[in-house]
């Protein structure tokens, strides 16, 4: 889960199901020993294909929640850049990702490439990318205020990332503004 949306969804399915939890997070659903420390074998069955219904799944081992974990914090720092806090306190993207996950980076990271087949760079890049796609499509802002607002150091640069990443030019994707070239965040 990487959305609000995503957790009201997560909600509605565990309320139709009538199962008692505390709370729902980024990834995380608190059951708070209601369930027992895990759930029956015939509720776990039965949630885990009504989420697969709707595209998520469950995490049962550590390492598919530290990946989920590294890629909410990756959301998490995007969002902080656009919302200028990263350019107050200049932090990293790896000591985000460190202070967030509370794991050595490089564990991180090679985990991450592992098991994604990508960097958690890579997948910084990639998230940018739809972030501008976004901006573009609503096109209320130049190129270099997008650029400005992602924390790209030029236009050129973010210019450069988008073509890798998409092969067309900010310029002609705002042109042709179609929908379907753009991917929600947590389909990365």
């Amino acid at each position: 889960m990487v959305c609000d949306r995503c957790i009201l969804a997560v909600e509605n399915i565990l309320q139709e199901m009538q199962l008692s939890y505390v709370t729902v997070g980024l990834g995380v659903v608190d059951f708070s020993n209601h369930l027992g420390e895990q759930l029956p074998d015939l509720i776990h069955t039965q949630l885990s294909q009504r989420l697969e219904a709707l595209g998520f799944s469950l995490l049962n081992n550590s390492k598919s929640k530290l990946i989920d974990a590294v890629k909410n914090s990756c959301i998490d720092y995007l969002k902080s850049t656009i919302e200028g806090e990263q350019a107050q306190t200049h932090v990293r993207l790896s000591e985000h990702i460190n202070h967030h996950v509370a794991r050595e980076y490089k564990y991180l990271s090679n985990l991450f490439s592992e098991v994604e087949g990508i960097t958690i760079e890579q997948y910084f890049i990639k998230l940018r990318v739809e972030k501008t796609k976004e901006l573009l499509v609503y096109g209320e802002l130049s190129l270099a205020e997008i650029a400005s607002l992602l924390g790209y150091s030029s236009v050129a640069h973010l210019s450069g990332q988008f073509k890798k990443v998409t092969g067309l030019t900010p310029s002609y994707f705002r042109s042709v503004k179609d929908q379907k070239l753009r991917n929600a965040l947590d389909k990365l």
